[in-house]
């Protein structure tokens, strides 16, 4: 085999980023409004993929129009509503995100939460969410707009006397566990007054549309930003086997164990054994949206604060992942997907899909793996500058460095254009990463074990840097070999 030369090498690396940045921009929030939903007058309709009769809400019906947008895509999918939904009569709202909203609209409220901690501004976002959708009655209309990040910038504690600092704690050691988010999530939704379904029973009478763009696992999609208006399965018991099974008690602040150790720690709403699974699409009911909806075979529980809801998925991982895989066949790639290591520990899904990504590449010349979705990092130190898309990233460069020469590359990004506590969503990896590594005076492996793999990856120009993408469709991880 004739080895690699560097520019052949720089060609991959940049094929392998425009595959990433490439689906992104594919995952268009105005498009996936237009595909899913559509405004005719006061009309509503939910368009069906089978191209059969639309279902429809007649929004004329309610006098008022609430709208509570949280998350990362909060803003863009605040605007994408505005413009499709003529009305104003009514209409107030909230939307909390974690950068500053480019445009604003006089009818709502904006609020900067924090991310991956909350701050002030996702107390008071919280709070005032609550405080509108009490005004809700049954002649009110209630969206949400959920999308990943709204765990930490949108939270209020349950517990009054649990303040800022303590609830940023515990926010702090659940990112640092290695649970996986569906796990995490539930400790959220029994801490949280906003979480769990609770922010639903708030306007227990109102009619209520969620639109959400899930950064979790689709066979999860109620840990999506802890499930603020979805009915809620998990118990008690549970959030105690969780925190017994990671540790987790002693890390915790005083009154947060303390709250978690009361022996009348409520259940979340809609907990109950015989309540239906979360599914990411309900019926809506027919050519006017009658007042209750079956339970069946649906995301609704027979709670009353849920009767009266509505889901509507408009984008997943699996969109990135799909478009991905469109652009890497028209590059002309051999395209192969696997999404089994999800939620798995960083170190785990780096051995596994290297060892699928060599075993296949044996066979295909022009190679492109993808996987989508997230991996965990079990934090057992303070740590550097990175995230779990560089921790990736450098542990797959550990692996290449055994095949110098060969025209390989590995690419681990966040779709939201941030990983961990940095300004780089991933990071882009070759056999020749650890040898520019070392001449540049760093340690690979120091870096990988103190979770620091930012400066090194910055320091070789191979940082992937989107800025905040104003989306989250969870992580996308590309590994190319070409041998033409």
């Amino acid at each position: 085999m004739t080895p690699v030369n560097e520019l052949a090498l720089e060609s991959l690396h940049t094929t392998t980023t425009e595959i990433f940045t490439g689906a992104l921009a594919a995952c268009s929030i105005e498009s996936a409004f237009d595909r899913r939903i559509r405004f005719e007058g006061n009309m509503l309709h939910r368009l069906l993929p089978d191209g059969s009769r639309p279902e429809t809400i007649d929004m004329a019906q309610y006098k008022r129009v609430l709208v509570i947008a949280m998350g990362k895509a909060a803003a863009p999918m605040l605007d994408v509503l505005l413009v499709r939904m003529k009305r104003r009569k009514g209409l107030r709202g909230i939307c909390c995100t974690n950068q500053q909203a480019k445009k604003r609209n006089w009818r709502f409220r904006y609020f900067e939460g924090g991310h991956p901690l909350p701050n002030e501004e996702s107390i008071a976002a919280a709070k005032a969410a609550l405080a509108l959708l009490k005004k809700a009655k049954k002649d009110t209309l209630v969206f949400f707009l959920i999308s990943g990040g709204g765990s930490a910038m949108f939270d209020l504690p349950l517990a009054a006397d649990i303040g800022l600092d303590d609830t940023m704690a515990f926010h702090e050691t659940l990112i640092a566990s290695g649970a996986p988010i569906n796990e995490v999530n539930t400790l959220r939704k029994h801490f949280s007054a906003v979480k769990g379904g609770r922010l639903a029973m708030a306007a227990p009478e109102a009619m209520k549309v969620s639109l959400l763009l899930p950064d979790v696992p689709l066979r999860s999609l109620d840990a999506l930003s802890s499930g603020p208006t979805s009915p809620d399965h998990s118990t008690v018991d549970d959030v105690r086997s969780i925190l017994t099974k990671y540790d987790l008690a002693p890390k915790l602040p005083a009154k947060v164990r303390a709250f978690f150790e009361r022996e009348d720690l409520p259940e979340s709403p809609g907990n109950k054994s015989s309540r239906p699974a979360f599914l990411p699409k309900m019926p809506w009911a027919g050519a006017v949206l009658a007042r209750k909806v079956t339970a069946a075979a649906t995301m609704v529980d027979e709670d009353g604060a849920f009767r009266d809801s509505v889901f509507e998925m408009l984008l997943s991982s699996h969109d990135m992942v799909e478009n991905a895989r469109m652009l890497g066949k028209k590059a002309g790639y051999y395209i192969a997907v696997d999404n089994s290591c999800d939620d798995w520990d960083y170190a785990d899904a780096a051995r596994y899909l290297l060892q699928l990504f060599h075993s296949l590449r044996a066979a295909h010349p022009r190679l492109c793996l993808l996987s989508g979705g997230e991996v965990t990092v079990t934090l057992n130190r303070t740590p550097g500058a990175g995230g779990r898309n560089q921790q990736f990233a450098l542990a797959c460069a550990l692996d290449l460095a055994k095949y110098p020469g060969e025209a390989l590359t590995v690419l681990s990004a966040g779709t939201d254009g941030v990983d961990g506590n940095t300004r780089s969503a991933g990071a882009v990896a070759d056999p020749t990463t650890v040898a520019r590594a070392l001449a540049f005076g760093f340690d690979p492996e120091k870096s990988l074990a103190e979770f620091n793999a930012c400066p090194l990856f910055t320091a070789l120009g191979d940082s992937i840097v989107t800025g905040p993408t104003g989306h989250n469709l969870r992580d996308l991880r590309v590994l190319i070999a070409d041998r033409s």
